[in-house]
């Protein structure tokens, strides 16, 4: 049954309707719902008023609840809400203060209620005027079965949650015992503008990513991670406890902006939720839970929201070293360093359409089933994230165009050279004139990005950065090219077969798939980047490699794949790695010294 959109039992529309219909003046029915509910300014005018009454003398609407899901909305139940608030609870039993930032349908205020009896004051912002009117409904059911629990003093707000000054509670409640608690909104700025949403926060650069990361990737921001930011930068400083529901990788990017922030939160723990039982969502989240104005501490301890037990596994930083597992990492510690060779990004075009193609005998057929006759000179074979899953690969399905050599190279060159290829192109010049990204601006017709010298080498050894295995492929030469990898992918090239071999023998190791387990996340949207996985330190990983080990996977190489390496260039790779890290350092002490 609904009112004004909003759920409403039988039982509060029966009490509804005899206590007011002899009530005339809403300021008159604020004051007694103020008495039975605790809620200021039930109504906020006469036309509420007056709606509300004229509504519950008549049958009451059955219309299903909008999906709000595309919008991060997903309500928490109150079996769960009640598990999140026990767990307050045990730790802080007597918060004079409840903050509920994006309280929906009131689901924590009313688990709130039930555990917190001396509790003096609640707000609850809401932006979304159906809930704030379900959330009134469920408040006063509460009440109406609970009538001899005291009332703390209950304030819905009807207000965006971006726009909310925070501060103003936090500066009225100084030195009281305030809990924070709820469930943001679960989606990125970008997923709501792509939406037409006008709840979006004012866009701004707000974790000050410099240069290429603030136009792409990186500039795409959590909404929940905002909401937590503006609310640990109002609440700091005061008594008590925060807690969100929120997604896994927000509460990483929390605790890896400790380390710049500081901020003065302790006793951090997440309990992990199953978000497809309880919101019918494929996505890592937990109750996240700390302690305010207390001496920055900079790790979290994991646990399972549904055992009591102890922790998982606790991550965060050790000295300047940002780590996914403590336990692991003290066993692996000495491969984090700088990798002397440079991890590459595969190929950025932003057009698969037009620059992905499949192979036919005498002709290409392009993402949409186009057969297209083109000249093989620009034409390599591609390779994507769900290619790398052999040990060795010397061949794909896919093939992409490869207009440039390096970012920014001139394009004109394709008309005169290669007029089958440039008349495909120019057809679908709309296509790639209305790629969004700002990185194309201004660049040559058909321009890529992640290309260069390193893309043309022969040899491979590579990874993809979306799936889960730890495991690296060498990539051998197809068709008498290199094999090109797409944006999903991180690589270093090699010019010799022998250097490849190696590293990718010991990027497989037991003691470098060990370090990678201690550092990376597994809910990352990419598990591998190219900042993980230059922390390899591949010389203090190849030089304590005994050569009795890796003479025997080279062996087992040459005869799974019919490969004849040798150790004969093996002393000559390590003085070459040492040659490498020995340049870094010396780059660094100067940049340093400047």
């Amino acid at each position: 049954m609904k009112i004004f959109d909003g759920n409403i039992s039988l039982q509060v529309s029966e009490f509804l309707n005899s206590k007011l219909r002899n009530i005339d003046d809403f300021i008159i029915a604020n004051a007694f719902l103020l008495k039975s509910s605790g809620i200021i300014n039930f109504f906020n005018n006469a036309e509420d008023f007056e709606c509300l009454k004229n509504s519950i003398l008549e049958p009451i609407s059955r219309v299903s609840d909008p999906d709000r899901t595309e919008y991060g909305d997903f309500q928490t139940n109150f079996k769960l809400s009640l598990k999140c608030v026990s767990i307050i609870n045990e730790v802080y039993p007597n918060p004079d203060i409840l903050i509920e930032p994006t309280s929906g349908v009131g689901n924590f205020i009313i688990s709130a209620l039930n555990q917190f009896k001396n509790l003096k004051y609640i707000y609850a912002i809401e932006i979304h005027k159906p809930y704030i009117w379900e959330t009134k409904f469920n408040i006063l059911e509460y009440f109406l079965s609970n009538k001899e629990q005291l009332k703390p003093t209950i304030e819905i707000i009807h207000y965006d949650v971006f726009d909310f000054d925070f501060s103003v509670l936090a500066k009225k409640h100084i030195g009281e015992n305030i809990v924070i608690v709820g469930n943001p909104p679960w989606v990125t700025n970008s997923q709501l503008g792509s939406l037409n949403s006008s709840n979006l926060p004012q866009k701004s650069n707000f974790k000050n990513h410099n240069g290429i990361d603030a136009i792409t990737g990186k500039g795409n921001f959590d909404i929940g991670e905002y909401i937590v930011l503006m609310l640990l930068n109002a609440f700091q400083k005061s008594n008590g406890y925060f807690s969100l529901l929120i997604k896994n990788s927000v509460i990483k990017n929390i605790i890896q902006l400790q380390k710049s922030r500081s901020f003065t939160i302790a006793d951090i723990k997440s309990f992990s939720i199953d978000s497809k039982k309880e919101f019918d969502v494929s996505v890592e989240a937990s109750f996240f839970l700390c302690k305010l104005n207390s001496e920055p501490e900079y790790f979290c301890s994991v646990k399972d929201i549904y055992k009591n037990s102890s922790s998982i596994r606790e991550f965060g930083w050790v000295e300047d070293k940002f780590v996914s597992n403590l336990e692991l990492y003290k066993n692996s510690y000495s491969l984090d360093g700088r990798s002397p060779l440079v991890w590459r990004q595969g190929i950025k075009h932003d057009c698969s359409n037009v620059m992905e193609l499949n192979k036919n005998d005498n002709y290409y057929l392009n993402n949409i089933n186009e057969k297209i006759n083109l000249e093989e000179e620009l034409i390599y074979g591609l390779l994507k994230s769900s290619d790398l899953k052999n040990f060795v690969i010397d061949k794909t399905r896919k093939f992409t165009i490869v207009p440039q050599k390096n970012v920014g190279d001139e394009t004109k060159y394709i008309e005169k050279l290669y007029p089958l290829l440039f008349n495909y192109l120019n057809k679908n010049k709309d296509q790639f004139d209305s790629r969004k990204s700002i990185i194309y601006k201004n660049k040559p017709k058909f321009s890529i990005f992640g290309i260069g010298d390193y893309s043309f080498m022969p040899f491979k050894v590579a990874i993809s950065g979306l799936y889960k295995d730890y495991n690296f492929s060498l990539v051998l030469p197809f068709e008498n090219k290199p094999i090109m990898l797409d944006d999903t992918c991180y690589f270093i090239g090699f010019d010799n077969l022998e250097y490849a071999a190696y590293t990718l023998v010991i990027l497989n190791s037991e003691e470098v798939m060990n370090f990678l387990k201690s550092i990376t996340f597994s809910d990352a949207k990419r598990m591998f980047t190219k900042d993980i996985l230059m922390r390899i330190d591949l010389f203090k990983a190849a030089n304590n490699f005994p050569n009795s080990r890796l003479n025997r996977e080279l062996n087992l190489l040459n005869s799974t794949f019919n490969l004849s390496i040798s150790l004969e260039k093996w002393d000559n790779y390590i003085n070459e790695l040492l040659r490498t890290n020995d340049k870094e350092i010396q780059l660094n002490m100067f940049n340093r010294n400047r």
